[in-house]
């Protein structure tokens, strides 16, 4: 029962002091249902920072309610808790007969119930320690082992017969993964044979293929999931699909795009302007949305398969239905073209290969030692290849600071929840920082604080340049962009330019044409990844630009639109809600690798009145924010060679 005070302000029991103390999400919603009326933002913002001077607040009697002050959030941080509700699907603004009132919908009643989803355990990890047995190892290794940190020297000598190595941004986790399989070979006299490593990408599995060739091992199985795949596919071709089934190429996937297209009678632009919303379609080129139409159409048919579910269990709004129709035939069609002329993609190279070693358990090639990169990306049917190929040893590296991929498959809980999995496992946290200053270290710490994992430690020494600054509009914010790289003493291709979408990116390339400023753009959706040649900048969205680096980073738009992001270029995410992770915290941890690319300096911009709420109040005096109502005056009178030379 709620006791109150003779003024009648609420008596805080231990019980109400602990709900005051509740997830904001949980709050929110628990203060829209006890409001015994039809509520707007404003109103609601005000009953959750505990405004007295309210009008309504006072007519009402709101200030008995216990959801009264629970928040001592600003409005832009409630906005962005009120936004991520609508987002999820907990709440719904609709029209009233006057103004925009906020209800919960039947989600977010279940929600109030049975609190789950913004309740979530958070997982913690402890300081590496490193015993007496360590350093006498480390000693005896020196030799070997001098050049390394102590976390780093235990994640390549432990004995352990299941490790993970959280390894934070600029902490040398390829340096430390190649190092250990040079340490295996040469000092356990494993036969290199009998080795397994498997990373992400065609360019990491070159990497690592040089540094081991450098040294003497060339026989190293390096693999991505894919590569090793198709080996045994080719191998066993007869025995997997009594027929002969090749790899799909980019012309095979237009080709039975446009028959599918052919056997619904759509045209392509017809199929395309059922497909996108208007705004899409006037923004963007008839190639543009065509390739996005294709990705988006095999995305459907690679989800599916990947999940073992029947095509195509969609769950669409009553205003998607005719859409989600014509994708169901589009994607019917792909599925059984692809099987009649024996046609394989990437998806199919790992749910084959699965299900032909569950068949033939004999046929699963013998590995001694597996060892896993980017860890944080797998996803359930990488989980169940490991599960296959691994039998005794394995070695896991990556940082879940990173997981940036859930909305195509990728599960964080797999590195999270890793303990779980393996309870005799050793964690070693790799936590020094060799990539960038002090500054851009601790302003990306402070951006995923509430991942609860340990803070990473800069080891250069170099003073950071980071700065937070606001402009009028996006034109004067490019126009910013323009003169730092146009005054940068520095060679060109060490500047990134970032943004959320492909459309900020797109402007500003063509204002780089028109001044002549060598570039190369990187987006979400082209065919090619094109690395930055001598003299060029790089623009890129955050996504393309994952594990590379470069002296001076600008990040545009840190809007809160834009961080985390409102919209989608890709329809069908929400067509077929593909909702299995949470893009809450995954934009968070999108803006974090944004910031962690810096090395020396890194520079914030927005234009509009609110910045994203991931720049929290103490990230602002960490960047020397510029305030707003000075902006004018600072735009115009400051050198930008002071900024970036």
């Amino acid at each position: 029962m709620v006791e109150f005070n003779e003024d009648g302000s609420i008596k805080w029991s231990e019980d109400l002091l602990a709900r005051k103390k509740e997830e904001p999400f949980i709050c929110v919603l628990k203060a829209i249902n006890e409001i015994p009326f039809s509520v707007g933002k404003k109103l609601l913002i005000d009953v959750l920072q505990g405004n007295e001077e309210n009008k309504t607040i006072k007519k009402s009697k709101l200030t008995k309610l216990i959801s009264f002050g629970v928040l001592s959030y600003s409005n832009e941080e409630i906005y962005e808790v009120i936004d991520t509700l609508e987002r999820d699907g907990f709440v719904a603004c609709k029209n009233d007969r006057y103004w925009k009132i906020i209800c919960l919908t039947r989600k977010g009643k279940e929600e109030l119930r049975s609190p789950g989803f913004y309740r979530k355990e958070k997982q913690t990890y402890e300081e590496t320690l490193i015993s007496e047995e360590d350093q006498l190892m480390f000693k005896n290794f020196d030799f070997f082992l001098n050049m390394f940190n102590d976390e780093q020297k235990k994640s390549i000598v432990s004995q352990k017969k299941v490790i993970l190595c959280v390894a934070g941004a600029g902490s040398g986790k390829t340096t430390v993964l190649t190092k250990r399989i040079e340490f295996l070979l040469k000092f356990r006299a494993v036969d290199p044979r009998k080795v397994l490593a498997i990373t992400f990408t065609r360019k990491a599995r070159k990497e690592m293929q040089d540094r081991l060739s450098a040294l003497g091992y060339s026989n190293v199985n390096v693999e991505t999931f894919n590569s090793f795949s198709e080996k045994i596919l080719r191998r066993n071709n007869d025995l997997v699909y009594g027929k002969v089934v090749r790899m799909m190429s980019y012309s095979d996937k237009i080709k039975i795009l446009n028959a599918a297209l052919e056997s619904l009678n759509l045209s392509p632009r017809g199929a395309i302007e059922a497909y996108f919303k208007v705004p899409q379609l006037r923004s963007k080129s008839d190639e543009e949305l065509y390739r996005i139409f294709l990705n988006d159409c095999y995305f459907i048919v690679d989800y599916f398969k990947s999940k073992g579910r029947e095509m195509y269990d969609f769950s669409v709004d009553a205003k998607d239905v005719m859409s989600a129709k014509m994708m169901y035939g589009i994607c019917k069609f792909i599925d059984e073209k692809m099987r009649s002329v024996g046609l394989r993609n990437h998806m199919d190279q790992i749910v084959d290969t699965i299900e032909f070693f569950e068949s033939n358990k004999d046929k699963i090639p013998e590995f001694d030692y597996v060892l896993v990169d980017e860890y944080q990306d797998v996803n359930d049917l990488q989980i169940k290849f490991i599960d296959l190929v691994c039998r005794e040893h394995l070695f896991c590296v990556g940082d879940p600071r990173q997981a940036i991929f859930g909305w195509r498959g990728a599960n964080i809980s797999y590195i999270m929840d890793f303990k779980a999995k393996y309870p005799e496992a050793e964690i070693i946290n790799l936590r020094k920082n060799y990539r960038s200053s002090k500054g851009i270290v601790d302003l990306s710490n402070e951006t995923i604080r509430a991942m609860s994992l340990p803070d990473l430690e800069a080891v250069v020494e170099k003073d950071s340049k980071v700065k937070l600054v606001n402009f009028k509009s996006e034109d004067v914010e490019f126009e910013f962009v323009l003169q730092s790289i146009i005054a940068a003493s520095i060679p060109k291709e060490e500047i990134f330019v970032l943004a959320r979408t492909n459309k900020q990116l797109k402007d500003l390339s063509s204002l780089m044409m028109q001044r002549g400023i060598p570039h190369v753009l990187k987006g979400d959706d082209m065919k090619k990844v094109i690395d930055a040649s001598k003299g060029e900048v790089t623009l890129a969205t955050v996504h393309a630009i994952k594990g590379l680096e470069a002296n001076i980073v600008f990040v545009i738009g840190c809007t809160s639109l834009n961080f985390p992001c409102k919209a989608t270029e890709h329809p069908v995410v929400d067509m077929i809600k593909v909702d299995e992770y949470d893009k809450e915290d995954e934009e968070r941890r999108l803006f974090y690798v944004a910031l962690s690319r810096a090395k020396e300096a890194l520079y914030l911009s927005y234009s509009g009145k609110r910045h994203s709420s991931y720049i929290t109040t103490n990230m602002k005096k960490m960047l020397g924010f510029v305030d707003p109502k000075a902006e004018k005056s600072w735009y115009q009178n400051r050198d930008l060679k002071d900024f970036v030379g």
